[in-house]
Protein backbone atom coordinates (compact mmCIF):
# COMPACT_ATOMS: atom_id res chain seq x y z
CA UNK A 1 0.00 0.00 0.00
CA UNK A 2 1.00 3.35 -0.75
CA UNK A 3 0.86 5.89 2.04
CA UNK A 4 0.16 9.44 1.38
CA UNK A 5 2.42 11.95 2.53
CA UNK A 6 4.92 9.31 3.62
CA UNK A 7 6.16 7.61 0.73
CA UNK A 8 7.91 8.96 -2.29
CA UNK A 9 5.72 8.70 -5.78
CA UNK A 10 7.46 7.92 -9.40
CA UNK A 11 5.80 7.83 -12.75
CA UNK A 12 4.70 3.70 -12.34
CA UNK A 13 3.46 3.95 -8.37
CA UNK A 14 1.11 7.09 -9.49
CA UNK A 15 -0.08 5.08 -12.42
CA UNK A 16 -0.63 1.88 -10.29
CA UNK A 17 -2.64 4.22 -8.12
CA UNK A 18 -4.74 5.69 -11.05
CA UNK A 19 -5.20 2.27 -12.26
CA UNK A 20 -6.70 0.80 -8.82
CA UNK A 21 -3.89 -1.75 -8.79
CA UNK A 22 -1.82 -0.04 -6.39
CA UNK A 23 -3.77 0.82 -3.09
CA UNK A 24 -3.06 4.25 -1.75
CA UNK A 25 -4.18 5.85 1.61
CA UNK A 26 -3.32 8.13 4.90
CA UNK A 27 -1.95 6.51 7.64
CA UNK A 28 -2.02 7.57 11.10
CA UNK A 29 1.52 9.67 10.83
CA UNK A 30 -0.01 11.20 7.80
CA UNK A 31 -3.25 12.43 9.50
CA UNK A 32 -1.09 13.74 12.86
CA UNK A 33 0.75 15.76 10.02
CA UNK A 34 -2.20 17.09 8.18
CA UNK A 35 -3.79 18.00 11.69
CA UNK A 36 -0.90 20.02 13.23
CA UNK A 37 -0.47 22.06 9.90
CA UNK A 38 -4.27 22.57 10.44
CA UNK A 39 -4.03 23.95 14.01
CA UNK A 40 -1.55 26.28 13.10
CA UNK A 41 -3.28 27.59 10.46
CA UNK A 42 -6.66 28.04 12.49
CA UNK A 43 -4.22 30.28 15.41
CA UNK A 44 -3.08 32.28 12.50
CA UNK A 45 -6.74 33.02 10.60
CA UNK A 46 -7.67 34.53 14.09
CA UNK A 47 -4.54 37.21 13.96
CA UNK A 48 -4.00 40.98 13.74
CA UNK A 49 -0.99 40.24 11.77
CA UNK A 50 -1.40 39.43 8.05
CA UNK A 51 -0.46 36.73 6.76
CA UNK A 52 -0.98 36.37 2.90
CA UNK A 53 -4.11 34.05 1.91
CA UNK A 54 -4.89 33.45 5.27
CA UNK A 55 -6.55 36.66 6.26
CA UNK A 56 -5.75 38.86 3.05
CA UNK A 57 -7.30 38.74 -0.24
CA UNK A 58 -4.95 37.14 -2.91
CA UNK A 59 -2.76 38.67 -6.17
CA UNK A 60 -2.61 42.05 -6.02
CA UNK A 61 -5.08 42.39 -3.20
CA UNK A 62 -2.82 40.97 -0.82
CA UNK A 63 -2.62 44.22 0.95
CA UNK A 64 -6.49 44.39 1.75
CA UNK A 65 -6.90 41.75 5.30
CA UNK A 66 -9.36 40.04 5.71
CA UNK A 67 -11.91 39.17 8.84
CA UNK A 68 -12.28 35.61 10.38
CA UNK A 69 -15.65 36.05 9.66
CA UNK A 70 -15.05 36.49 5.90
CA UNK A 71 -12.60 33.69 5.72
CA UNK A 72 -15.26 31.34 4.21
CA UNK A 73 -16.24 33.34 1.71
CA UNK A 74 -12.79 34.59 0.88
CA UNK A 75 -11.39 30.62 0.21
CA UNK A 76 -14.77 29.77 -1.64
CA UNK A 77 -14.52 33.13 -4.18
CA UNK A 78 -10.83 31.70 -5.17
CA UNK A 79 -12.11 28.33 -6.60
CA UNK A 80 -15.28 30.23 -8.40
CA UNK A 81 -13.81 32.97 -9.41
CA UNK A 82 -10.37 31.23 -10.85
CA UNK A 83 -12.22 28.29 -12.62
CA UNK A 84 -12.03 30.02 -16.14
CA UNK A 85 -10.83 27.21 -18.03
CA UNK A 86 -11.66 27.34 -21.66
CA UNK A 87 -11.03 24.24 -24.57
CA UNK A 88 -12.01 20.76 -24.55
CA UNK A 89 -11.73 18.77 -21.30
CA UNK A 90 -8.59 16.92 -20.93
CA UNK A 91 -8.59 13.07 -20.50
CA UNK A 92 -10.34 11.82 -17.12
CA UNK A 93 -7.01 9.72 -16.41
CA UNK A 94 -5.29 13.44 -15.98
CA UNK A 95 -7.94 14.62 -13.67
CA UNK A 96 -7.66 11.58 -11.62
CA UNK A 97 -3.67 11.83 -11.50
CA UNK A 98 -3.82 15.51 -10.35
CA UNK A 99 -5.74 14.50 -7.52
CA UNK A 100 -3.45 12.01 -6.57
CA UNK A 101 -0.73 14.48 -6.61
CA UNK A 102 -2.75 16.61 -4.61
CA UNK A 103 -3.55 14.56 -1.94
CA UNK A 104 0.16 13.45 -1.99
CA UNK A 105 1.05 17.34 -1.39
CA UNK A 106 -1.43 18.09 0.89
CA UNK A 107 -0.31 15.10 3.31
CA UNK A 108 2.75 16.37 3.74
CA UNK A 109 1.69 18.96 6.64
CA UNK A 110 2.38 21.94 5.63
CA UNK A 111 -0.48 23.46 3.80
CA UNK A 112 -2.79 23.99 6.43
CA UNK A 113 -6.34 21.50 5.13
CA UNK A 114 -8.60 20.12 7.13
CA UNK A 115 -8.15 16.36 7.40
CA UNK A 116 -11.76 16.64 6.23
CA UNK A 117 -10.78 18.17 2.87
CA UNK A 118 -8.18 15.54 1.87
CA UNK A 119 -10.50 12.42 2.52
CA UNK A 120 -13.01 13.90 0.27
CA UNK A 121 -10.95 13.98 -2.42
CA UNK A 122 -9.83 10.55 -1.63
CA UNK A 123 -13.34 9.26 -1.95
CA UNK A 124 -13.59 10.95 -5.28
CA UNK A 125 -10.15 9.28 -6.34
CA UNK A 126 -11.12 6.01 -4.84
CA UNK A 127 -14.64 5.89 -6.46
CA UNK A 128 -13.79 7.25 -10.55
CA UNK A 129 -15.56 10.91 -9.32
CA UNK A 130 -13.59 12.57 -12.11
CA UNK A 131 -13.59 16.13 -12.62
CA UNK A 132 -14.53 17.79 -15.83
CA UNK A 133 -11.00 19.72 -16.69
CA UNK A 134 -10.70 22.76 -19.33
CA UNK A 135 -7.49 22.27 -21.08
CA UNK A 136 -6.70 25.93 -21.81
CA UNK A 137 -6.24 28.50 -18.98
CA UNK A 138 -3.41 27.79 -17.17
CA UNK A 139 0.28 30.61 -17.29
CA UNK A 140 1.61 27.92 -14.81
CA UNK A 141 2.34 30.33 -12.22
CA UNK A 142 0.61 30.62 -8.67
CA UNK A 143 0.33 27.18 -9.80
CA UNK A 144 -2.26 26.05 -12.73
CA UNK A 145 -4.97 28.20 -11.08
CA UNK A 146 -7.83 27.60 -13.43
CA UNK A 147 -8.03 23.77 -13.91
CA UNK A 148 -7.11 23.07 -10.52
CA UNK A 149 -10.24 25.50 -9.45
CA UNK A 150 -12.52 23.32 -12.11
CA UNK A 151 -10.58 20.17 -10.55
CA UNK A 152 -12.07 21.15 -6.67
CA UNK A 153 -14.99 23.07 -8.04
CA UNK A 154 -17.01 20.01 -6.98
CA UNK A 155 -16.08 19.75 -3.51
CA UNK A 156 -18.80 22.96 -3.32
CA UNK A 157 -20.93 20.91 -5.42
CA UNK A 158 -20.17 22.92 -8.21
CA UNK A 159 -18.85 22.49 -11.28
CA UNK A 160 -19.37 18.73 -13.50
CA UNK A 161 -18.25 15.37 -12.73
CA UNK A 162 -17.91 12.42 -15.78
CA UNK A 163 -20.30 9.49 -15.23
CA UNK A 164 -18.82 7.04 -17.55
CA UNK A 165 -18.56 8.96 -20.69
CA UNK A 166 -21.64 11.77 -19.61
CA UNK A 167 -20.77 14.68 -18.30
CA UNK A 168 -23.22 15.64 -14.81
CA UNK A 169 -23.84 18.44 -12.64
CA UNK A 170 -21.51 18.03 -9.73
CA UNK A 171 -24.49 18.71 -6.82
CA UNK A 172 -26.33 16.00 -8.93
CA UNK A 173 -23.55 13.02 -8.31
CA UNK A 174 -22.79 14.15 -4.78
CA UNK A 175 -26.40 13.55 -3.90
CA UNK A 176 -26.62 10.15 -5.58
CA UNK A 177 -23.43 9.31 -3.50
CA UNK A 178 -25.30 10.63 -0.54
CA UNK A 179 -22.23 13.66 0.13
CA UNK A 180 -22.77 17.33 0.67
CA UNK A 181 -21.12 19.69 -0.42
CA UNK A 182 -18.16 20.77 1.96
CA UNK A 183 -17.86 24.64 3.30
CA UNK A 184 -13.78 25.59 2.86
CA UNK A 185 -12.31 27.15 5.92
CA UNK A 186 -9.28 29.66 6.22
CA UNK A 187 -6.01 28.83 3.87
CA UNK A 188 -8.05 26.00 1.87
CA UNK A 189 -9.13 27.49 -1.39
CA UNK A 190 -5.11 28.30 -1.85
CA UNK A 191 -4.00 25.39 -0.97
CA UNK A 192 -5.72 23.36 -3.42
CA UNK A 193 -5.85 25.45 -6.76
CA UNK A 194 -1.70 27.09 -5.79
CA UNK A 195 0.04 24.09 -7.31
CA UNK A 196 1.46 22.66 -10.20
CA UNK A 197 -0.70 19.26 -10.84
CA UNK A 198 -1.91 19.94 -14.28
CA UNK A 199 1.80 20.37 -15.36
CA UNK A 200 2.80 16.95 -13.60
CA UNK A 201 0.19 15.29 -14.50
CA UNK A 202 0.46 15.77 -18.27
CA UNK A 203 5.06 15.05 -17.59
CA UNK A 204 3.37 12.14 -16.08
CA UNK A 205 1.44 10.64 -18.78
CA UNK A 206 3.95 11.83 -21.17
CA UNK A 207 6.78 10.25 -19.41
CA UNK A 208 4.83 6.77 -19.26
CA UNK A 209 4.62 7.42 -23.18
CA UNK A 210 7.63 8.04 -24.54
CA UNK A 211 9.27 5.53 -22.61
CA UNK A 212 7.58 2.68 -24.29
CA UNK A 213 8.11 5.16 -27.61
CA UNK A 214 12.06 5.14 -27.11
CA UNK A 215 12.45 1.74 -26.74
CA UNK A 216 9.93 0.82 -29.99
CA UNK A 217 12.05 3.73 -31.82
CA UNK A 218 15.02 0.91 -31.35
CA UNK A 219 12.61 -1.63 -32.59
CA UNK A 220 11.75 0.49 -35.71
CA UNK A 221 15.10 1.27 -36.45
CA UNK A 222 16.25 -2.05 -36.04
CA UNK A 223 13.81 -3.52 -38.83
CA UNK A 224 14.72 -0.78 -40.99
CA UNK A 225 18.18 -1.52 -40.79
CA UNK A 226 17.67 -5.14 -41.80
CA UNK A 227 15.14 -4.17 -44.57
CA UNK A 228 18.08 -2.01 -45.68
CA UNK A 229 20.88 -4.63 -45.03
CA UNK A 230 22.58 -1.81 -43.01
CA UNK A 231 25.85 -1.86 -41.42
CA UNK A 232 25.93 -3.76 -37.30
CA UNK A 233 29.27 -1.85 -36.89
CA UNK A 234 28.03 1.20 -35.44
CA UNK A 235 26.44 -0.68 -32.60
CA UNK A 236 29.76 -1.93 -31.22
CA UNK A 237 30.68 -1.43 -27.62
CA UNK A 238 34.38 -0.25 -28.50
CA UNK A 239 33.40 3.03 -29.90
CA UNK A 240 30.28 3.64 -27.87
CA UNK A 241 32.25 3.72 -24.43
CA UNK A 242 34.97 6.58 -25.52
CA UNK A 243 32.23 8.73 -26.03
CA UNK A 244 29.88 7.64 -22.63
CA UNK A 245 26.86 9.15 -22.90
CA UNK A 246 24.42 7.57 -20.94
CA UNK A 247 21.26 7.49 -23.23
CA UNK A 248 23.60 6.35 -26.64
CA UNK A 249 25.08 3.23 -24.61
CA UNK A 250 21.38 2.37 -23.96
CA UNK A 251 20.82 2.48 -26.79
CA UNK A 252 23.74 0.92 -28.68
CA UNK A 253 23.06 -1.94 -26.25
CA UNK A 254 20.06 -2.40 -27.53
CA UNK A 255 20.53 -1.94 -31.23
CA UNK A 256 23.44 -4.95 -30.61
CA UNK A 257 20.81 -7.12 -29.05
CA UNK A 258 17.88 -6.50 -31.41
CA UNK A 259 20.40 -7.23 -34.56
CA UNK A 260 22.60 -10.01 -32.43
CA UNK A 261 22.34 -13.60 -34.32
CA UNK A 262 20.50 -12.36 -37.31
CA UNK A 263 21.63 -14.25 -40.45
CA UNK A 264 20.21 -11.27 -42.59
CA UNK A 265 23.24 -9.39 -41.21
CA UNK A 266 25.66 -12.04 -41.57
CA UNK A 267 24.96 -12.57 -44.83
CA UNK A 268 26.25 -9.30 -46.26
CA UNK A 269 29.42 -8.46 -44.11
CA UNK A 270 31.43 -8.83 -46.95
CA UNK A 271 29.58 -6.49 -49.20
CA UNK A 272 31.31 -3.52 -50.66
CA UNK A 273 29.34 -0.61 -48.74
CA UNK A 274 31.98 1.24 -46.59
CA UNK A 275 28.99 3.05 -44.68
CA UNK A 276 25.23 3.95 -43.58
CA UNK A 277 23.43 7.01 -43.93
CA UNK A 278 23.29 9.17 -40.32
CA UNK A 279 19.28 7.88 -40.04
CA UNK A 280 20.88 3.99 -39.79
CA UNK A 281 24.41 4.62 -38.59
CA UNK A 282 23.63 7.60 -36.03
CA UNK A 283 20.55 5.99 -34.21
CA UNK A 284 22.43 5.13 -30.72
CA UNK A 285 23.57 9.50 -30.86
CA UNK A 286 20.18 10.59 -32.10
CA UNK A 287 17.94 8.47 -30.28
CA UNK A 288 20.58 8.38 -27.15
CA UNK A 289 19.90 11.84 -27.06
CA UNK A 290 16.85 11.82 -26.85
CA UNK A 291 17.05 9.53 -23.89
CA UNK A 292 19.09 11.58 -22.33
CA UNK A 293 16.37 14.24 -22.04
CA UNK A 294 13.99 11.48 -20.93
CA UNK A 295 15.91 10.72 -18.36
CA UNK A 296 16.31 14.10 -17.10
CA UNK A 297 12.53 15.35 -17.00
CA UNK A 298 12.17 11.87 -15.13
CA UNK A 299 14.50 12.93 -12.69
CA UNK A 300 12.64 16.46 -12.21
CA UNK A 301 9.34 15.17 -12.34
CA UNK A 302 9.77 12.77 -9.21
CA UNK A 303 10.74 15.87 -7.24
CA UNK A 304 7.92 17.72 -7.88
CA UNK A 305 5.35 14.79 -6.91
CA UNK A 306 7.39 14.58 -3.81
CA UNK A 307 7.41 18.69 -2.83
CA UNK A 308 4.68 20.45 -1.64
CA UNK A 309 3.99 23.47 -4.59
CA UNK A 310 1.33 25.86 -3.01
CA UNK A 311 1.34 29.03 -1.05
CA UNK A 312 2.00 30.11 1.61
CA UNK A 313 3.98 27.28 3.12
CA UNK A 314 2.54 26.93 6.80
CA UNK A 315 5.44 25.94 9.16
CA UNK A 316 4.12 26.59 12.69
CA UNK A 317 1.78 28.63 13.73
CA UNK A 318 3.16 31.54 13.99
CA UNK A 319 4.96 31.36 10.81
CA UNK A 320 3.67 31.28 6.80
CA UNK A 321 6.16 31.42 4.29
CA UNK A 322 4.91 32.95 1.04
CA UNK A 323 7.53 32.09 -1.72
CA UNK A 324 7.29 30.48 -5.19
CA UNK A 325 6.57 27.17 -5.29
CA UNK A 326 4.28 26.65 -7.51
CA UNK A 327 6.20 28.20 -10.04
CA UNK A 328 6.25 25.65 -13.16
CA UNK A 329 9.52 26.95 -14.67
CA UNK A 330 11.22 24.01 -13.35
CA UNK A 331 9.17 21.48 -14.87
CA UNK A 332 8.31 23.61 -18.44
CA UNK A 333 11.64 23.75 -19.48
CA UNK A 334 12.02 20.20 -19.27
CA UNK A 335 9.05 19.53 -20.77
CA UNK A 336 10.08 21.74 -23.91
CA UNK A 337 13.41 19.85 -24.13
CA UNK A 338 11.65 15.99 -24.21
CA UNK A 339 9.52 17.62 -27.06
CA UNK A 340 12.43 18.58 -28.76
CA UNK A 341 13.86 15.10 -28.28
CA UNK A 342 10.23 13.02 -28.95
CA UNK A 343 10.45 15.41 -32.05
CA UNK A 344 14.10 13.70 -33.27
CA UNK A 345 12.49 10.67 -32.85
CA UNK A 346 10.10 11.14 -35.14
CA UNK A 347 12.38 13.13 -37.69
CA UNK A 348 15.19 10.58 -37.87
CA UNK A 349 12.41 7.68 -38.39
CA UNK A 350 10.68 9.18 -41.49
CA UNK A 351 14.09 9.71 -42.83
CA UNK A 352 14.42 5.89 -42.44
CA UNK A 353 11.18 5.14 -44.07
CA UNK A 354 12.69 7.66 -47.29
CA UNK A 355 15.82 5.42 -47.72
CA UNK A 356 13.63 2.18 -47.76
CA UNK A 357 11.70 3.72 -50.76
CA UNK A 358 14.52 4.60 -52.90
CA UNK A 359 14.94 0.98 -54.31
CA UNK A 360 18.92 0.41 -53.00
CA UNK A 361 20.63 -2.62 -52.39
CA UNK A 362 18.33 -5.31 -53.46
CA UNK A 363 15.06 -3.43 -52.06
CA UNK A 364 12.37 -2.29 -54.76
CA UNK A 365 11.75 1.14 -55.30
CA UNK A 366 8.65 2.21 -53.52
CA UNK A 367 8.38 -1.58 -51.73
CA UNK A 368 6.49 -2.97 -54.67
CA UNK A 369 7.73 -4.98 -57.35
CA UNK A 370 4.97 -4.16 -59.62
CA UNK A 371 6.08 -0.29 -59.81
CA UNK A 372 4.32 2.05 -62.50
CA UNK A 373 0.86 0.63 -62.08
CA UNK A 374 1.08 0.46 -58.56
CA UNK A 375 2.51 2.93 -56.31
CA UNK A 376 3.20 0.86 -53.61
CA UNK A 377 4.22 2.69 -50.48
CA UNK A 378 4.95 5.71 -51.91
CA UNK A 379 2.46 8.28 -50.05
CA UNK A 380 2.54 6.91 -46.37
CA UNK A 381 5.53 8.92 -46.27
CA UNK A 382 4.12 11.74 -46.75
CA UNK A 383 2.61 11.14 -44.10
CA UNK A 384 5.39 10.91 -42.31
CA UNK A 385 6.52 14.46 -43.47
CA UNK A 386 3.36 16.56 -42.63
CA UNK A 387 3.67 14.42 -39.02
CA UNK A 388 7.27 15.33 -38.38
CA UNK A 389 6.54 18.94 -39.64
CA UNK A 390 3.73 19.48 -37.10
CA UNK A 391 5.65 18.13 -34.74
CA UNK A 392 8.73 20.84 -35.51
CA UNK A 393 5.96 23.47 -35.55
CA UNK A 394 4.78 22.77 -32.00
CA UNK A 395 8.62 22.56 -30.41
CA UNK A 396 8.76 26.51 -30.09
CA UNK A 397 8.76 26.46 -26.43
CA UNK A 398 6.26 28.03 -24.36
CA UNK A 399 8.83 28.54 -21.30
CA UNK A 400 10.50 30.28 -23.37
CA UNK A 401 7.36 33.45 -23.24
CA UNK A 402 6.00 35.28 -20.56
CA UNK A 403 3.00 37.59 -20.01
CA UNK A 404 2.55 39.37 -16.75
CA UNK A 405 -1.13 38.77 -15.12
CA UNK A 406 -2.72 39.86 -11.93
CA UNK A 407 -2.27 43.64 -12.77
CA UNK A 408 1.81 42.34 -12.49
CA UNK A 409 1.88 40.61 -9.36
CA UNK A 410 2.75 38.15 -11.47
CA UNK A 411 4.95 39.29 -14.17
CA UNK A 412 6.93 36.46 -15.36
CA UNK A 413 4.83 32.92 -15.78
CA UNK A 414 6.14 29.66 -16.84
CA UNK A 415 3.60 28.26 -19.71
CA UNK A 416 4.35 24.81 -18.41
CA UNK A 417 0.61 24.00 -18.28
CA UNK A 418 1.14 24.39 -22.74
CA UNK A 419 4.56 22.89 -22.30
CA UNK A 420 3.17 19.52 -20.97
CA UNK A 421 -0.01 19.74 -23.53
CA UNK A 422 2.44 19.90 -26.63
CA UNK A 423 4.55 17.73 -25.21
CA UNK A 424 2.05 14.85 -25.21
CA UNK A 425 0.63 15.92 -29.14
CA UNK A 426 4.11 15.63 -30.04
CA UNK A 427 3.87 11.98 -28.52
CA UNK A 428 0.91 11.26 -30.26
CA UNK A 429 2.16 12.43 -33.24
CA UNK A 430 5.30 10.03 -32.32
CA UNK A 431 3.31 7.32 -32.05
CA UNK A 432 1.90 7.30 -35.78
CA UNK A 433 5.44 8.38 -37.38
CA UNK A 434 6.73 5.21 -35.72
CA UNK A 435 3.36 2.53 -36.69
CA UNK A 436 3.93 3.57 -40.22
CA UNK A 437 8.04 2.99 -40.03
CA UNK A 438 7.35 -0.02 -38.62
CA UNK A 439 5.00 -1.12 -41.63
CA UNK A 440 7.71 -0.23 -44.37
CA UNK A 441 10.50 -2.38 -42.10
CA UNK A 442 8.19 -5.34 -42.19
CA UNK A 443 7.82 -4.87 -45.77
CA UNK A 444 11.32 -4.48 -46.52
CA UNK A 445 11.72 -7.78 -44.75
CA UNK A 446 9.53 -9.45 -47.38
CA UNK A 447 12.39 -9.34 -49.54
CA UNK A 448 15.65 -10.25 -47.79
CA UNK A 449 13.64 -14.01 -47.47
CA UNK A 450 14.85 -16.26 -47.20
CA UNK A 451 17.55 -15.07 -44.27
CA UNK A 452 16.05 -15.14 -41.22
CA UNK A 453 16.35 -12.19 -38.65
CA UNK A 454 16.65 -12.23 -35.09
CA UNK A 455 13.85 -13.76 -32.22
CA UNK A 456 12.44 -10.01 -31.09
CA UNK A 457 12.98 -8.99 -35.00
CA UNK A 458 10.97 -11.99 -36.42
CA UNK A 459 8.27 -12.04 -33.45
CA UNK A 460 7.29 -8.25 -34.19
CA UNK A 461 7.44 -8.71 -37.47
CA UNK A 462 4.57 -12.07 -37.09
CA UNK A 463 2.90 -9.37 -34.54
CA UNK A 464 2.58 -6.73 -37.43
CA UNK A 465 1.68 -9.67 -40.19
CA UNK A 466 -1.21 -11.01 -38.21
CA UNK A 467 -3.30 -7.54 -38.91
CA UNK A 468 -1.38 -5.90 -41.91
CA UNK A 469 -1.15 -8.62 -44.87
CA UNK A 470 2.28 -8.12 -46.86
CA UNK A 471 1.39 -5.64 -49.86
CA UNK A 472 1.39 -7.24 -53.51
CA UNK A 473 -1.03 -5.16 -55.25
CA UNK A 474 -2.12 -1.58 -54.42
CA UNK A 475 -5.05 -1.29 -52.01
CA UNK A 476 -6.30 1.40 -49.78
CA UNK A 477 -3.55 1.86 -46.70
CA UNK A 478 -5.43 3.80 -44.43
CA UNK A 479 -6.73 0.47 -42.75
CA UNK A 480 -3.35 -0.27 -42.35
CA UNK A 481 -2.01 2.35 -41.10
CA UNK A 482 -4.71 2.46 -38.65
CA UNK A 483 -4.48 -1.05 -37.48
CA UNK A 484 -0.37 0.02 -37.14
CA UNK A 485 -1.22 2.91 -35.13
CA UNK A 486 -3.35 0.36 -32.54
CA UNK A 487 -0.57 -2.25 -32.08
CA UNK A 488 1.33 1.52 -31.02
CA UNK A 489 -1.34 2.57 -28.46
CA UNK A 490 -2.13 -1.07 -27.46
CA UNK A 491 2.33 -1.59 -26.51
CA UNK A 492 1.51 -5.11 -28.69
CA UNK A 493 5.24 -5.26 -29.58
CA UNK A 494 8.21 -7.05 -27.70
CA UNK A 495 10.85 -3.97 -26.79
CA UNK A 496 13.05 -6.50 -25.36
Amino acid sequence: MFKYGIDRLNVSKVLAISKGSLKAGLTNEAKVKISTSRKHVEVMAKSNKAIYGINTGFGPLCDVQITPQETSKLQENLLITHAVGVGNPIDKELSKIMMICKVHALSQGFSGVRLELIERILYFINNNLLPVVPEQGSVGASGDLAPLSHLFLPLLGEGEFWVENDIKLAKTVLKAHGLTPIKLLAKEGLGLINGTQFILAHTIVGLSKMEYLLDLADVAGAMSIEGYQGSFSPFRDELHKIRPFKGTIKVAERMFMLLYKSQNVGSHENCSRVQDPYSMRCIPQVHGASRNAYYHLEELAEIEMNSVTDNPIVLNETEAISGGNFHGQPLAMALDYCSIAASELGNIADRRCFLLLEGKFGLPRLLTTGGGLNSGFMIPQYTTAALVTENKSLCFPPSADSIPTSLGQEDHVSMGSISGRKFNQILGNLEKILAIELMYGAQALEFRRPNTFSDIIEENFKIIRNKVPKLEDDRILKDDINNMIKLVNMQAFNLR
